[in-house]
Order: C-alpha cells, then structure tokens, then sequence
C-alpha cells in the first residue's frame, strides 16, 4: 500500500509541472496558440519520409460521412474490437478509456445508471446522463428535456461508438457537453449462430445469444441477453434482459430503410446509496441504513421502436427520414418517507428529417445540410410516501409535457486544397408544461417557453496529406430536466431556476498516419448560470438544482497512440481541467466564486497497452490515474486522487465454421481503494460510494458460420 501511496505521490508531483506549463500555454492569446499548432504540425508530418498516410475512419459526428481528421471538432471513435473482445460488457466505461476528456463515475450503482461526463458537463447528474446527447441508430436515448440513459443500450450488439467532446448544439440542441453516438452491429454476409456466457466475481451471471446473416436485400441481427449480479456492497443487487434487433433493407440501388427494436426488462437494480468517509474505513462494502431501512431501489421495462429512411433524390441530393417511438414504465424507492415512491409512465416518441446536397459555391466545392428534429415527452408522474418501502398515502400526481423542435443549418465551403470552414446554427424552442393532478395541496400547475440559437464557426487546415490543425468557435444551451426543475417546496416547477448557457473557443491539431496517432486541443468554455446540485436538510437524499452565476472551464486534452513493434499498441491519453466558479452565491447565501466545480478530476491520465498475435491470442493491460477532485461546492470534501489497473486477455480458436473464445478479466489488479461514485453536494457528508477491490470475470463465446 505504501509503495502504491509513493507512487501517487510521484505520478501527482510530475503532472503539478505539467499544470504550471499548461497554464502558461491557456494563458497564451489564441492566435500565438494557432501559430505554434501550425508549426508543430508542419514538423510532424515532415519528421519521417517513410510514413505511410492511411485514410483515418468515416464518421457520422457532424450528421454527415466525413473523415475524422477533417472535423473542425474533437472527435473520437471507438470500433467494435475495443468495445466487445473479452470485455465484461457491463459498463460503456470498459472501452472508452481512450477517449480524452471523458471521464465516468458509478460504474457499480445499478440504481443510478453511468455517470459520464465530457469537459464537466454531466458532473452534476445525480443520476442518468446530462448534458450529452445519447443517440443508439439514429434514434435519440436522450429525452426533449436533455435526461439521457443508457440502460436501453445492449453493450453485446455496439458495433461502434463516436464522441464528440465539446458543445454540440448546433447540430444536436440540447446538449452542453457533446454527444455520445451509437450504432448496432450488422450481420455478417455468412449467417451466423454466437453463444456467450460470463461469470465473475459478486455472482456476475451474463448470458448473451445472437444471430446474424444478410440476404440479396436484407441485413439482420438480433440479440439477446441476460445480466445478473449481487454487486459489491450490501443492496446493490441487479438483473436485466435485453432484446436487441436491427433490420437494413435495401429498396434500391439508392434506397434503404433500417429498422431497429429494443427492450429492456430491469426488474431490480438495488440502491446502497452514499455513505460517510468514516463508514468507508468501517465497512466499505455496508449500505446506508437508510436506505436499507426505506428498499431503496428502482425497476425499468422499456421498449424502443425506430425506422430510419434514406434515400438520393439525385447524383448529389441524400434525404433521411427517422421517426421513433419509446415506452418506457419505472418505478423507485428513495430512502425518506415524504414522497419516497415514484412511478414514472413514459412515452417519447418523435421524428426528423434531414437533407444534404453536394455543390459547388462559385468556384468552391460545397456541402449543405439543413434538417429539422421534433420530440415529444409525454410523462405521468406519481409519488407516495415511503413507509419502510411499502407504498403509502399518495403525495404528488402531474402530467409533464414537453415538445422540443429544432431546425439546424450547415455549411462545408472547401476554400482551397487545404482549407475548409464550416457553418453551423440551430434553433431550438422547448416546451414545459406541467398540469397538477393532486390538488389537495394546491393547484401547482404550470409552463415554461425556451427558445435558443446555437451558432458555431469551424476552420480546418491541412497542413500535410495527414496532419490537419483547426479552431473552433460555438454557443450551446442546457435545460434543466423535468427532475431537475422539481421544486424544493412542493409540486410543479421551481421557477427560481434557469438554462445554462455556454460559449466554446477550441484549438486543436490531428495527426492520422501508419506509425501513430496523435490529437491535441485547448479549450476554453465559459457558462452562465451553471447548473449544480444540493440536497436539502428537510429532504435528505433527495436532489435539487440551483443556477451559479458564472464558472470558466479551460483544459488541455491528448491522446497519442503507436505501435510498438509489430505486435503491442500504446496509447496515452491525459486529460487537464481547470474548471471554476466564477461568481456563485447560492440561495442561503454562501459564496463560491473561486472555487473548483466538483465531480471532475483536474488530472486524468491513462496508459493502454495492448497486444495480439496472428495465432488469435490477445491482452490488453489499462491503468488509469485519476487525480484529486472536490465532492461539494465549498472545495471542503477532498476525493483523494487513485490509481486502477485492470487486465484482459483471452485466445480465440477457429476450426473451420467454428471460432471459439476464451477470456478472462482482473478488475483493480493492485486492490486499490478508492470510490467508483461520488454524490455531489450530499447532504451529511454522505458522499462515498466505494468501488470492490480486485475481481475476476471470465467467459467464453462459441461462433458458428453457416456458408451458402
């Protein structure tokens, strides 16, 4: 333990120089920063005459195709490999570790879903996903209130995942943070037969089944799952079903509709809720007793329709259209009494349209996309009292309405060989509007019109056939969610509270190539009226929201990954945040100004290594340091910085039409203690959720091909 201690010490020294550096760098005037990128990245491309230029991925990011390093944008992607080979596949977390300004908490509360956050935004959440718009297929997982959740996404069937890091409103609304996209795995050409099962520590029980083929017109895949596990600490038993479908069918030579199906059967996810730092060196693995006491826990059953149309009206006109519907029924218990039961019936159901055209504008190539996106959230809400988890006298009764219609523009001018500038804006109007069911305490009925633009301003230069730098300039716009809009004293909405707003200036550079990869950006976010979390002491362990009056987040994020001789890859990825309040004083009157956002490490730095043979076996060993970070907005709760390591390996065996797998996984290999979730601004110091030491996962995947 002391030597890890020492080496926390040593990895903390090293990146308090590399702060003092960064600091000096943020302070630079934006155009010296440009120059220097500039520089930097003629340098690189010219360093070696024998790299090979290969053509960096295809992405959907900015809702067209378009080659990664050409993005005026941070983007990153992750391919199936990284997502599904021998991971436990119980968490988005287990392959995104090489994504820079990203960073995730709660990995092990079920009750409360992922908590992810890109550049600060989704720190607050208490629980669910804020700030980051969540797409699965084209169809949104993220609501017309900006409260996304990932409990609906089958880990086992992703195929890929793109992120944007950085406000994405202007082509996706309501989203501060960026936007996590997600597609599904198609069928391979062969039709194909795969079982999978794993096991692990805490009575981990996973099974997957699933099919897959293509026909002259048709590409199918479905998947089925089923996860149990009884989790580390007492009250952290989960169980879910999942039932995952995708469906291509090609009408045309330049006609296709996709149609997707998703269900989500979660009929326990336990809550052990947050416990104090002296409860943690007790018994890291106790429940709080109140939540005990209250069977504080929630269940979920949701059921995700989409259709996706595409189609070219001409050589270079494409037209998509995606309509969807999602249902979805919950149900929790909290651990007080007043209110402490809600049941949620949820309908979310909407549509968009989309149409780009190829170009020219003079003597420019040009692409222009405009599109229009309409959803509609349709929730019933209940709340009882909570009588030591028995339902009680009804307390709340409301029906919670909100439409959101956005209409966006971009234009992608080529200026000449190596310059292109992009132009984007959006508007979006959103609509709140509550109508009080439960009148014994007062008609508390009530509604709210937003209405916000989103520009941004992109430029990328290419300064090399595979280095390209760029900058960027863009507004983006966050509502509070119907949960987070929940009024202290009582039903309908807390008027007291508003949007936050926030504007991003962005540098960066990008090199794409056969001997490395390598991307950096600096960036400078300013926000109005943040929104942050805080439990009152007449409700404890319910979460509400108020409005600083202004923070500043400035960062430095860098992922360089190379090969290490023929058969190792290493990546590196380091993430700085510097985020404040500027101006902050809430509603008792306590003053923030200067004070550090909690929930965000402002050093985030991770090694990857990963190695594979032609004979099929493969490891990957991932540590990553987390630094020092605040649990409350007087900076007084202080989370001791970490550092976890874990290992997978396997060996997969082909004999013919057979592929069988082998894997195992250790989770935490050097049994360090540390908190896998951190409650913001709880009430009575109650802010620890404490992760399990090391753990075992192993499993096995038996592929079947049937050729035609």
């Amino acid at each position: 333990m002391a030597e890890q201690k020492n080496k926390i010490l040593r990895i903390e020294s090293f990146l308090i120089k590399i702060n003092s550096i960064i600091s000096r760098i943020l302070n630079i005037k934006i155009q010296w920063v440009v120059a220097i990128a500039f520089c930097f990245a003629i340098q690189t491309s010219l360093a070696d005459p024998l790299i090979i230029v290969i053509d960096p991925p295809k992405v959907n990011a900015t809702r067209v195709e378009k080659n990664i390093i050409d993005i005026p944008a941070s983007v990153s992607y992750i391919g199936q490999e990284k997502i599904q080979l021998g991971t436990e596949q119980v968490g988005l977390d287990e392959s995104m570790n090489q994504v820079p300004g990203v960073f995730f908490l709660n990995r092990y509360n079920y009750a409360q879903d992922l908590r992810v956050s890109i550049r600060g935004f989704g720190a607050r959440s208490s629980f669910g996903i804020r700030g980051i718009k969540i797409i699965v297929d084209g169809i949104p997982e993220t609501l017309a209130d900006g409260q996304g959740s990932i409990d609906g996404v089958d880990i086992g069937s992703i195929y890929k995942i793109n992120v944007i890091r950085g406000p994405s409103s202007s082509l996706y609304g309501n989203a501060s943070g960026g936007a996590i996209l997600i597609e599904t795995e198609r069928g391979s050409k062969l039709p194909f037969i795969e079982l999978r099962n794993s096991y692990g520590d805490f009575n981990l029980n996973k099974q997957q089944f699933k099919i897959g083929g293509e026909t002259e017109n048709l590409n199918y895949l479905l998947n089925i799952s089923n996860t149990s596990v009884d989790g580390y600490r007492n009250n952290s038993e989960f169980e879910n079903k999942q039932f995952n479908g995708r469906f291509e069918y090609s009408l045309s030579a330049s006609s296709s509709i996709v149609s997707t199906i998703h269900h989500t059967d979660q009929p326990l996810a336990n809550d052990p809720g947050g416990i104090t730092a002296e409860d943690v060196v007790a018994n890291p693995r106790q429940a709080r007793a109140q939540n005990l006491n209250f069977q504080t826990g929630e269940k979920v059953k949701q059921t995700r329709f989409g259709l996706v149309y595409k189609t070219q009206l001409g050589k270079n006109q494409d037209i998509e259209v995606r309509t969807y519907n999602t249902d979805r029924d919950f149900s929790n218990k909290l651990p007080f009494q007043n209110g402490g039961i809600v049941n949620l019936d949820r309908s979310f159901y909407g549509g968009g349209l989309k149409y780009t055209e190829k170009s020219n504008l003079g003597k420019y190539q040009n692409r222009l996309l405009l599109g229009i996106d309409y959803d509609r959230q349709d929730d019933n809400r209940s709340r009882y009292n909570n009588l030591l988890g028995i339902k009680g006298t009804q307390t709340l009764q409301q029906n919670e309405l909100i439409t959101s219609l956005g209409t966006y523009f971009q234009n992608e001018t080529k200026l000449n060989d190596m310059a292109e500038i992009t132009l984007g804006i959006r508007h979006d109007d959103i609509a709140f509007d509550v109508t009080d069911n439960f009148l014994a305490d007062g008609d508390d009925s009530g509604k709210i019109n937003l209405s916000e633009f989103s520009p941004m301003i992109g430029v990328s230069v290419k300064t090399s056939s595979n280095t390209n730098i760029y900058a960027t300039a863009s507004k983006a716009f966050e509502t509070p969610t119907t949960t987070e809009f929940a009024n202290p004293s009582g039903g309908g909405f807390n008027q007291a509270i508003k949007p936050q707003k926030s504007t991003n200036y962005e540098i960066g550079i990008k090199t794409f190539n056969s001997k490395y990869r390598f991307e950096a950006a600096i960036f400078q976010i300013d926000v109005e009226d943040e929104l942050t979390p805080f439990e009152d002491s007449e409700q404890p362990g319910r979460t509400f929201f108020e409005n600083a009056g202004s923070s500043d987040r400035r960062g430095l994020e860098i992922i360089d990954i190379r090969p290490l001789y023929d058969q190792f890859e290493f990546a590196t990825t380091y993430t700085y945040s510097d985020f404040k309040f500027n101006h902050f004083r809430n509603a008792s009157g306590v003053i923030y100004d200067g004070k550090r956002i909690p929930g965000i490490p402002k050093n985030l730095l991770n090694f990857d290594l990963s190695w594979s043979n032609d004979s099929g076996s493969y490891a990957n060993l991932d540590t990553t340091f987390t630094g020092e970070f605040y649990a409350d907005n007087s900076n007084q709760a202080k989370v001791d910085s970490y550092i976890v390591s874990n290992l997978r390996l396997g060996r997969n065996f082909i004999r013919n039409d057979l592929d069988i797998g082998f894997y195992l996984g250790v989770n935490n290999i050097f049994n360090e203690e540390y908190n896998s979730n951190i409650r913001i601004n709880a009430y009575g110091n109650r802010y620890f959720e404490p992760a399990p030491k090391q753990n075992i996962f192993f499993g096995i995947t038996v592929n079947k091909k049937f050729p035609g």
